[in-house]
């Protein structure tokens, strides 16, 4: 299986009053992984949305672990977990950098819809590339 990682270091206004990272920030890390993973294998988010295909997040699960803080550098690893006929599910893993402290998992189930809205089938050509990532 194909895996992006790409690395963020928590500004101050990633934390809550506390210092913790706000739970909703994992979200936006969510997108950054999965936008750098499909620039990797070829197919940017851009060129997709060129052909007329949108990929809105239908569905979320994130596990809360353990806390990042301001200062902290994250690692997102993001890899395809699951293709449907007309939807992508990635997953995803947010670690702390310096211990490898595994902080959040999760997955997005994203629907692949056209310009006016409709649930469409994946194309074949991105489906291939989407397959090509969770070959072993």
């Amino acid at each position: 299986m194909k895996k992006n990682v790409c690395y963020y270091r928590v500004i101050y206004g990633d934390t809550d009053q506390m210092g913790v990272v706000y739970y909703a920030n994992y979200l936006r890390w969510f997108e950054m992984g999965r936008t750098e993973l499909l620039r990797q294998l070829g197919a940017p988010y851009s060129s997709i949305e060129d052909r007329g295909l949108f990929f809105p997040v239908a569905e979320v699960s994130s596990r809360y672990l353990k806390s990042a803080r301001f200062d902290d550098e994250i690692a997102v690893e993001t890899y395809v977990q699951e293709i449907a006929r007309a939807s992508i599910v990635f997953g995803y893993k947010i670690l702390r950098k310096n211990d490898g402290a595994l902080l959040v998992e999760g997955w997005t189930r994203h629907a692949c819809l056209d310009r006016l809205g409709k649930v469409v089938r994946i194309p074949r050509q991105l489906d291939d590339v989407l397959r090509t990532a969770t070959a072993d």
